[in-house]
Parts: C-alpha cells; sequence; structure tokens
C-alpha cells in the first residue's frame, strides 16, 4: 500500500533469528479467557488472553475511580495470586506509576482517556541474536481494531518498568483510535529472581522455579550460594541499553505477527501496509530515539518524551555521569538554594542535618571547599552550575535525592554497562529483602508475589532494598557513592568496562526523513534536556535531519505522579497532555493533513492551589 512488498514477515523473522525462544508457540495456556497460540513456531508458549466486559485493554476493568483507588487490586489467596490478579494488578501500579490521576489533575477531562476498550492480549518471550536474556513483548489488539487504516503504536516501558510500564503513554491515545499498542520491557522489568527460594516469574506474571519451568523471563546464571534478589537490568550481562532500539523494533515485528493471527481474514500485516508509531518516555523516550537510527522504512514517526539519550558533543552527557555527580554534590548543593524554592518531599527541616553532614564529608574528601555549611553549599552549587545543571533542575532534583533515586540508578547501572552478573558488582552492591536494620533476610512468599506485579524494575522498593557492602559512619552511602563515581571517573579495569558500556549506548542519527518529534520539561531534575534533548536535537539539526522538531514545556519535570503532591502539582505543569498531542500532530502529518509542528517554547504552568484548566496546558500552534 506504502511501499514496495518484502519478503513474507514470519519466514524472514525465522530465518534471521529474531523471532527467539517464546516468541510465537501452540502450547495450551492457563488462564479463564485464554486460548491457544495459533501457530507452532517454537516450543515456549505464547499467552493470549481476551479482555472484555468486566475487564477490558486500557485499566483492566478498574476505571479511573479504580485506578485512583489508594489500594492496590486485592488477591484472593496473597501468596498466590492468579496471572489475571497480577495483570490487574500490574496495570493499575503502572498507571499510578506514570500519570497523575489526582482529582483536581485533569486526566480523564481535559486530556486523557480511561475509556474501556475491549480487546485481546498477545504476549511472548522475544529474545536479541545473541543476547544471555529475553524481553517482553505484548500487543493489545482492540476489538475495533481498523483493518483498513492499519495502525501499530510501539511503546517501550519508561524507566525499567515491566512490559505494562508504558500503558498510560501509549494506550490512551492508540487504543480508542483503532490502534495496536506493542510494549517491550526493552530487556529490563519487574521479572526478579529470589535466590534464596530459586524462583523467577513465568510469562504469565506467576512464579516459577529455576531449572524447571521453561517460560521464565529472567533465568540468570547463579552462582553456587547466591542469595537474595536479582533482576534484570542489572543482572541480565547484555547491557539492554545499548539494544534499545533493536527491542523497539522487535516489539513492532512481533505486532505484526500478533495481527496476522487475530485478523487472519486480512493478512498478512506488513511494514509495508501498517503505520507504525514509536512513542515514549524517560528511557522510553530514549529507545525510540534508538530505534529511528535504524536500518528501513519500517517506522513512520516517533514521538519522544524527556529522553534519556546520549549524543557525541553538543554537551550531551551520559546518565550515569550526571546522575553519580548529582548522588555526592546534589544534597549539599541544594542548602545554597533558599529553603522555599524547594518542593516537599522531601521535607527541609527531616533532611537538612544529612545534607549538612554530607557538605562536611564532602570538604573532607576534597570534593568542595569551604569552611562552613554555606561555604561548602556554595561550592556544591557552583560546580554543578558550572557542569551545565540549571536552578530549575536542581530544584525538581530534590525528590531524587529525597528517594535514594540517585544511588538506585547508579548501583544498577553500573552492573548493566559492566555486564556483571549476581554476586559481581565491581563496588560490592547486592540486592535483597531487608530486616528493619537495613540487613539482608530471604523475602517471604507474599512479599515476592507482588514483584512483578508492583515494582518499577530497579530496587529500592516492594520490599526489595539495596544491600550496600560498602556502608560506614558518619555519611554512610558516600563510600559506595565514590566508589560508583570512580567506575566513570577512575581508572582500572571496571571503570573501563563501565565506560564501554556507556559509549554502546550512543545515539546516532534518525532516518533521514523520518518524522520525529521530541518534548522536554524545561525544569526535568532527574534527565536534565540540556544533557539529552537538547544536544539530540542539535546533532539531528546540524546532520541535516530536517524532519527533527523539539518542544520545551516550560514548568514541566519528570514525574507526573509526582504531581499528585500538592508542592509539585502547585508548580509543575504535567507532561502527558503534550506527549498525546505530539501524537496527534505526526498522526494529522502522516494522514497529510498538515506539515510537522515547528520547534516550539510551550508556556505551560502548575495549578497553584486549584485543579488543573486548560489555560495551564496550551498546545502549539
Amino acid at each position: 500500500m506504502r511501499r514496495q512488498s518484502r519478503l513474507p514477515l514470519l519466514p524472514l523473522l525465522i530465518g534471521t533469528g529474531l523471532l527467539g525462544a517464546g516468541m510465537l508457540a501452540g502450547c495450551a495456556s492457563t488462564g479463564e479467557h485464554e486460548r491457544t497460540g495459533a501457530a507452532a513456531i517454537e516450543t515456549a508458549p505464547q499467552r493470549v488472553t481476551e479482555h472484555r466486559g468486566s475487564d477490558d485493554l486500557l485499566t483492566a476493568g478498574l476505571g479511573l475511580d479504580g485506578l485512583r483507588a489508594m489500594t492496590p487490586p486485592a488477591f484472593a489467596d496473597a501468596a498466590n495470586p492468579t496471572a489475571a490478579e497480577l495483570r490487574r494488578r500490574a496495570i493499575w501500579s503502572n498507571w499510578r506509576g506514570i500519570a497523575d490521576l489526582s482529582p483536581g489533575g485533569g486526566y480523564g477531562t481535559l486530556y486523557g482517556s480511561v475509556a474501556a476498550v475491549p480487546g485481546r492480549e498477545y504476549s511472548a518471550l522475544a529474545r536479541l541474536p545473541g543476547a544471555k536474556q529475553p524481553h517482553r513483548v505484548l500487543v493489545q489488539v482492540p476489538d475495533a481494531f481498523d483493518a483498513k487504516q492499519r495502525c501499530v503504536v510501539v511503546a517501550p516501558a519508561s524507566g525499567s518498568r515491566g512490559v505494562y510500564g508504558a500503558i498510560a503513554v501509549a494506550a490512551p491515545w492508540a487504543l480508542p483510535r483503532g490502534c495496536a499498542v506493542a510494549y517491550t520491557d526493552k530487556g529490563a522489568g519487574s521479572d526478579y529472581v529470589d535466590l534464596d527460594a530459586g524462583i523467577g516469574v513465568r510469562l504469565d506474571g506467576t512464579p516459577g522455579r529455576l531449572g524447571e519451568a521453561d517460560d521464565l523471563a529472567f533465568a540468570p546464571e547463579v552462582p553456587a550460594g547466591a542469595k537474595g534478589v536479582a533482576f534484570k537490568h542489572a543482572h541480565s550481562q547484555d547491557n539492554p541499553e545499548a539494544d534499545w532500539g533493536r527491542h523497539v523494533r522487535q516489539a513492532a515485528q512481533f505486532a505484526l505477527s500478533a495481527l496476522d493471527q487475530a485478523f487472519p481474514q486480512s493478512a498478512p500485516y506488513t511494514f509495508d501496509n501498517t503505520r507504525v508509531i514509536a512513542v515514549g518516555i524517560s528511557n522510553g523516550g530514549g529507545a525510540v530515539l534508538r530505534a529511528a537510527e535504524l536500518e528501513g522504512d519500517w517506522l513512520d514517526a516517533v514521538v519522544a518524551g524527556e529522553p534519556n539519550v546520549l549524543v557525541e558533543g553538543h554537551g550531551s552527557r551520559a546518565l550515569y555521569d550526571f546522575s553519580t555527580e548529582a548522588a555526592l554534590l546534589m544534597p549539599c548543593a541544594l542548602l545554597h538554594l533558599p529553603a522555599e524554592s524547594l518542593p516537599q518531599p522531601p521535607l527541609r527541616a527531616q533532611v537538612e542535618p544529612l545534607w549538612q553532614g554530607r557538605c562536611a564529608m564532602l570538604q573532607a574528601a576534597g570534593m568542595v571547599q569551604g569552611a562552613d555549611v554555606a561555604a561548602q553549599a556554595r561550592s556544591a552549587y557552583d560546580q554543578m552550575r558550572a557542569s551545565g545543571w540549571t536552578d530549575e533542575a536542581l530544584q525538581a532534583g530534590a525528590l531524587s535525592v529525597g528517594f535514594d533515586l540517585w544511588r538506585s540508578v547508579a548501583a544498577t547501572y553500573a552492573s548493566a554497562y559492566g555486564r556483571h552478573g549476581i554476586g559481581a558488582h565491581p563496588c560490592g552492591f547486592a540486592f535483597s529483602a531487608q530486616n528493619p536494620d537495613f540487613s539482608p533476610r530471604p523475602a517471604t512468599a507474599a512479599e515476592r508475589s507482588v514483584w512483578w506485579s508492583d515494582a518499577a524494575g530497579i530496587p529500592p522498593g516492594n520490599g526489595v532494598g539495596i544491600v550496600d557492602a560498602k556502608l560506614a559512619p558518619p555519611d554512610f552511602t558516600l563510600p559506595g557513592l565514590q566508589c560508583l563515581r570512580g567506575l566513570y571517573a577512575g581508572q582500572g579495569a571496571a571503570a573501563d568496562g563501565v565506560r564501554a558500556g556507556i559509549a554502546a549506548t550512543r545515539a546516532a542519527m534518525p532516518r533521514a526523513g523520518l518524522p520525529v518529534l521530541v518534548l522536554h520539561g524545561s525544569d526535568d531534575g532527574l534527565v536534565p534536556p540540556a544533557f539529552t534533548s537538547a544536544p539530540y536535537v542539535a546533532a539531528a539539526q546540524a546532520a541535516g535531519r530536517d524532519q527533527v522538531r523539539y518542544w520545551q514545556v516550560r514548568n514541566g519535570e519528570h514525574f507526573d505522579a509526582f504531581l499528585a503532591f500538592p508542592a509539585y502539582g502547585a508548580r509543575y505543569a504535567p507532561m502527558l497532555p503534550f506527549v498525546y498531542a505530539a501524537l496527534d500532530r505526526v498522526s494529522a502529518h502522516l494522514d497529510g493533513q498538515g506539515a510537522l509542528p515547528v520547534d516550539a517554547v510551550i508556556e505551560a504552568r502548575g495549578r497553584g492551589t486549584g485543579a488543573v484548566e486548560a489555560a495551564q496546558l496550551p498546545l502549539p500552534r
């Protein structure tokens, strides 16, 4: 329809090895609404589930009220939830982790949709050639899929989230329009392995024993005597970030095979006759930009929100570089800013003594100058400003300090970049269920049962904590953070391995002529645009990619979900309305209904003490 025809999809994928174990199978699956896969291509099962009536694709039947509920959907048996219960809870958790669903936030009224969408889900484990571990792929096919205007929206998970990690990003826009949505956990996700019990996570989210279940989403090499918790992002030994683009493309390929099964009367579905748009935020935004550089015209457009992306030059900095810098310096630097300029949490009165202690330790280590806290804070602040941080990013970054996100990111990514296995972290970090004194202990069955549905993909959280072998008073986390920083700025084989892993994640320019719309909040304190989006756009436009556009959203930060905190909702604007608007614009452009939008600075603002109003979310013309 749009391009010259290519080889039939399934034979091509099988012949090149792109359909790894678990991509398609005819083995019977379980569950109330499940049926057997349509074709016996591989030996591991593919699940096909139906979601209608009291269930649906978009909210698992919860609706807006159910998604807003403060307590998650309950399990009939806390230690043995069913696959259907786990799915519902995973959808609840991932919606709440991404979107601002607070009553005054405007979701479902000013923007977004939670209307019930009946349909089917196709899920499998895909494996890239040469990868040690699979990544999850899942396709939602609405009953109202428009076979005459064939559309697939590919949505890699944000952060390190599981396969539903982008449901709030793509599904509210795509499913009501009759498009299918293809998801991937892009080699990370919440498939935690309990090393003490020898239990991992099966394709349907239920537990399975290592060495026995043949459909585990993560089955790592486990050294003798290993204890605690392993997870895919840290311990797969694949450096998944280097392959994010290929994960996205493989999810798109799986979507076409799922559509062949769902609608055999209108098959085949190919890249020639099916529109494919990729959308993602944060790490998912970085993933779709990596997909944009891949050869072939399989992809029609890209929308990347607040992307974690690294390019050559133009002021670009790697996430690991600026996160380890922030982990060390930001607690001290924030003391230089007026207390009223920082949103809460964290509560300034509670954390200020800890931040003052960090200043003293940094001064003793020669990392900041000054005879008192005020001078030391100014020294840390000046260093961060000199390396590219803005006041707005520092202010929003206070949340990442308060929730220990910088250490969480650095400990996980150091292991991933260096391709370190279980028990081999170069700074001695590990992960485990913990006692009140933070000492490791075995997890209970009830704790383990919610990891897949509830976890964000990297500890701490959901009963799993960071085990820091270097903890020492008075600033307990500082020695470990100094080790992590040394893996970027220091010498030795471990540092060389981490830097090589980071280099493998550097993005190339998008395919010439591919529409790409990048959007980023000016106040992003986790993935500052000065280090990511702005350099990417500058590099792309300098390379003659005239279809790359950039929306800068004033007062936008990184986490819509935290706008439910009054201090954050008052000052920051949500980003999802602009992601949906960007999808509207690129879709209209592909339909021939207008040019791509021009670069724009969008004067959005927070809601103050009231509810969000349309005037606070102006859309560019």
